[in-house]
């Protein structure tokens, strides 16, 4: 089996990481990988700011996983530069084999190299299993999120 590289993101990719954020109860109401064009301006957005990495996994030319890191500088924690990862997926074919943990395990070592000093995310209330799995990489759930939603998703 060919190894998983962990690259920057290409146009090319983003019916990959669409259809994975498509795959499961929760994306399947809120993607559309039907109409790519609302993906690629938000692909160009991130991609013009220093401050976003989106990344996949790489298995072969395939993408197998995906995720976005946000870096992200503020005044708290007296000064404190740290960082959000979103987006987490992996393709159903991998799941259960460490790839989630290794996407993961980049984003934590690219805040390292970033200066951040914490790392955070947040994770839909109905998912129970991946909660379990940022607990095990040592996340701790230790806020409760808020949402407002100001227009069409």
């Amino acid at each position: 089996m060919e190894q998983v590289s962990i690259r920057p993101a290409e146009p090319e990719d983003i019916p990959a990481i669409v259809a994975m954020l498509a795959d499961d109860p929760l994306g399947a109401t809120r993607e559309s990988p039907e109409d790519l064009a609302p993906y690629r301006r938000a692909y160009d957005r991130l991609r013009s700011d220093p401050q976003q990495f989106l990344v996949v996994a790489d298995r072969g030319g395939e993408v197998v996983g995906t995720l976005q890191l946000t870096i992200v500088p503020g005044l708290s924690r007296r000064g404190s530069t740290r960082s959000i990862i979103e987006g987490v997926r992996v393709h159903r074919s991998e799941r259960g084999r460490g790839l989630g943990a290794r996407l993961v395990e980049w984003a934590v070592e690219e805040s390292r190299r970033q200066d951040c000093h914490l790392v955070q995310l947040t994770s839909d209330a109905a998912r129970p299993d991946a909660h379990r799995f940022y607990e095990r990489l040592g996340f701790i759930g230790s806020h409760v999120g808020f949402k407002m939603r100001l227009g069409p998703a």
